[in-house]
């Protein structure tokens, strides 16, 4: 049978489509009971509009050769080589050049980007260059009355920087509180982060200048509503995962 024939009969005698597997962090029993353990702690502890007052942050590393989708970007031509002639291959370095950023976000709008460019991110650069800003901004969103969110990273875990915490923020969740392999908990990674990257003009980035100048450029043409909407439907998704038993969340 040909597979012509395979896919008719695939999708007009038995309604099927074909989906793209989906990548997910693999949990294990047991950070599904943390994960479902921090939900019922939020549940217990924070009212809806606490929640409001937590400043996420996040790290995410972004190299020169961008981000492309290779299910979805297509170029129509008569054959392969006609496609190649108009934008039909996608080069990338064998080394490309790389940068960390971070950057905050609450219901009331984002921090600006702090760039980590300079070798390893350490707890010594994490407290030097990132917790200041965190604090400056939670305040300035704030006042005084507002939660610092970080995940499990060393930098974030190390003893200095909790001691950090403790000593400057008026409150914020501590190391063995945040459940690990989350990012699904994280506004930044299930929705601005995506913002930011298709918001690049990657037909302008060649270079680590170039690239950091994008992304100062985009981080700003992040709406207001998609940064609250983010924020205000946290309390929704520790729901959703609470009675999903601690599984990863879409």
């Amino acid at each position: 049978m040909s597979e012509r024939s395979v896919r008719r009969i695939m999708k007009n005698d038995l309604g099927l489509y074909p989906y793209k597997k989906v990548i997910e962090p693999l949990l294990s029993d047991d950070q599904k009971l943390k994960r479902k353990q921090f939900a019922n702690w939020v549940r217990t502890n924070f009212r809806k509009e606490d929640t409001l007052k937590i400043l996420f942050s996040d790290e995410k590393m972004f190299d020169i050769d961008g981000v492309y989708n290779t299910q979805n970007d297509r170029v129509w031509a008569v054959d392969r080589a006609d496609a190649d002639k108009n934008g039909g291959t996608q080069q990338k370095r064998k080394f490309p050049q790389k940068l960390m950023v971070w950057l905050g976000a609450c219901s009331k709008g984002l921090t600006p980007l702090v760039i980590l460019d300079e070798g390893t991110v350490d707890h010594t650069v994490y407290i030097e260059k990132v917790l200041p800003v965190a604090l400056k901004y939670g305040n300035q969103f704030f006042g005084s009355d507002w939660v610092f969110q970080q995940d499990g990273a060393k930098p974030h875990s190390h003893h200095l920087s909790q001691k950090w915490c403790r000593d400057n923020f008026p409150t914020f969740i501590e190391k063995d509180r945040w459940p690990p392999n989350s990012p699904d908990l994280n506004p930044l990674d299930y929705s601005i982060w995506d913002q930011l990257v298709n918001n690049i003009n990657w037909n302008k980035v060649y270079s680590k200048t170039t690239l950091i100048k994008e992304l100062k450029l985009s981080v700003k043409k992040i709406s207001e509503s998609v940064v609250f909407e983010s924020c205000a439907c946290w309390t929704n998704r520790l729901y959703r995962l609470y009675q999903n038993d601690g599984s990863y969340l879409r």
